[in-house]
């Protein structure tokens, strides 16, 4: 695909972001279109407030939650980005709404998900 082609195809399919319209290229991901836009960070993490956003780009890292047409922890780097759909930044302090069971994280009471700061490694208290 030439470089024209990238731009008539990012000028007519658009995702909503925070209520801010984002182009993107057939096959492109939600977290790269949003780079491909500038945006390169869309929450922060609970005890520090550091901003993330794409950090492993493969769906291993979860440091690219967003939520996606009212789906929460959907990861940036994983979901295609279609037109239309309404994406919103992550508040990790915002209480998690489920449509049913099956949808709800496992994580045991009193840990934070997705390896945020607030889990603490050994290895991270050595870096910090």
């Amino acid at each position: 695909m030439s470089a024209v082609d990238r731009e008539r195809a990012a000028e007519s399919a658009h995702f909503s972001f925070d209520g801010e319209s984002v182009p993107f290229v057939a096959g492109q991901s939600v977290g790269a279109a949003l780079m491909a836009h500038g945006i390169t960070s869309w929450r922060t993490t609970r005890v520090q407030q550091r901003p993330r956003g794409l950090f492993c780009g493969i769906g291993v890292c979860f440091d690219c939650l967003l939520t996606v047409d009212d789906r929460r922890s959907q990861r940036a780097c994983l979901v295609p980005a279609v037109a239309g759909a309404r994406v919103l930044s992550a508040d990790p302090d915002a209480p998690l709404v489920a449509a049913d069971a099956a949808e709800r994280p496992c994580v045991p009471a009193g840990e934070a998900p997705h390896g945020d700061d607030a889990v603490s490694s050994p290895t991270s208290r050595e870096v910090s």
